[in-house]
């Protein structure tokens, strides 16, 4: 009958992204007996030099502890350089900077977005790793030494380090949800990085050989990302390295986290289409299927899986009396149930996070949607606008 079929095609395509793809990476790396490699310590001498690049637009709120915690980064003074680009920015962000004689400042009135900046302040970077990292993230102190370590290996060309969320015990849905998919995110990128290189790379914190960077283009919506593939693309290794550590506050709201996950997934759009010969599996087989299994199948087929299993269990439901299908379908009305709880629930700090992670996942399969219709209509401006934290002292 067509709905088992639909019914089996779609739950296997949830299984596979949300699970399966990483239960196969963990199998194969298990089998192959492929382990985090531990990084080589370097003394301070034979440290490289650094540049820790923040582009940064309107965030004179966060200056003060950002540049705090910059300034107490373990690596040495005299091979890190601290660039910030402000271009954009007119709530003074750039005289409160320039009042810290250890930065470098370039600011420029005209407003062209991260992208824009980040290829303007790239001209003037001359270390031979640069380090990318958003104003409103917090490193740990190790975070520069830790990335440096993993460059060691000449094929690889870029490290991305972990993203984490401020964790409460009472939380919103915002907060409860994002900590826990960038947790899930992190065990997948640990172990695609086990096996070689992992895909993509969060712009909270990473970093790439210098020599590697190309302009990118001034309409790119995923600066990260595209980055990040374009350097696997040319044969070098993505590594994770999760002992460099980027910690934000979630969204303030659902709202602002469902606006910038429909921004991300614009981009991952945008960049599928601009690295459609990382399709070719005649080319790289493995960045291939890694790729498709991380990226392309949760941008374009997850959305689409969750209505088809619904619909196609509700109709086996009243069509077949079979307790298998009873018991999918009332599961799948539980998730649902879950979810609008989660809605009523967004805005509060509660203890029972149960109820924000169906809710969590629904939203970002609905910014999904979202995202694509934007792209199509090329709505999605590189002028971003950032979403508001939350404002929980740490």
């Amino acid at each position: 009958m067509l709905y088992k079929i639909l019914f089996s095609i779609s739950v296997f395509l949830i299984f596979y992204i949300y699970i399966g793809y990483f239960i196969f990476l963990l199998i194969l790396s298990k089998i192959l007996k492929k382990s985090i490699q531990e990084p080589i310590v370097l003394r301070d001498d034979e440290l490289p030099n650094v540049t820790l690049f923040v582009a940064a637009w309107n965030e004179r709120d966060f200056i003060p502890e950002k540049v705090k915690n910059s300034l107490h980064l373990d690596y040495p003074k005299d091979k890190l350089t601290l660039l910030w680009v402000t271009d954009g920015s007119d709530d003074g962000s750039d005289e409160l900077l320039k009042t810290y004689p250890e930065l470098t400042v370039l600011h420029e009135p005209q407003r062209n977005g991260k992208i824009g900046a980040m290829n303007r302040g790239m001209k003037y970077v001359t270390s031979p790793i640069v380090v990318f990292c958003d104003a409103n993230t917090y490193l740990n102190k190790d975070a520069i030494k830790e990335i440096v370590s993993v460059f060691n290996d000449p094929n690889v060309g870029c490290v991305a380090g972990e993203k984490r969320i401020f964790s409460f015990e009472k939380d919103s849905a915002t907060g409860a949800g994002e900590g826990f998919y960038w947790k899930l995110e992190s065990l997948l990128k640990k172990t695609e990085s086990k096996l070689g290189s992992t895909v993509g790379a969060a712009g909270e914190l990473f970093s790439i050989r210098t020599e590697l960077f190309q302009e990118v283009e001034a309409d790119t919506i995923l600066d990260d990302f595209l980055i990040s593939m374009r350097i696997a693309s040319k044969g070098y290794k993505v590594k994770y390295n999760p002992q460099a550590i980027a910690t934000e506050m979630s969204s303030a709201t659902i709202s602002d986290e469902l606006k910038r996950k429909s921004r991300i997934a614009a981009g991952g759009f945008q960049t599928i289409f601009r690295q459609l010969a990382l399709l070719n599996v005649f080319k790289n087989p493995w960045l291939t299927f890694t790729f498709c299994s991380h990226k392309v199948l949760r941008w374009t087929i997850l959305p689409i899986a969750f209505l088809v299993a619904f619909l196609s269990n509700m109709l086996l439901f009243y069509t077949i009396q079979s307790p298998l299908f009873s018991i999918l379908f009332y599961s799948q009305v539980l998730f649902y149930l879950f979810a609008c709880i989660g809605l009523v629930l967004q805005n509060k700090s509660i203890k029972w996070k149960i109820f924000f992670v169906p809710y969590y996942l629904t939203m970002m399969n609905h910014a999904i949607v979202l995202g694509f219709f934007k792209f199509l209509r090329k709505k999605q401006s590189v002028n971003w606008t950032r979403a508001n934290r939350a404002s929980q002292k740490v």
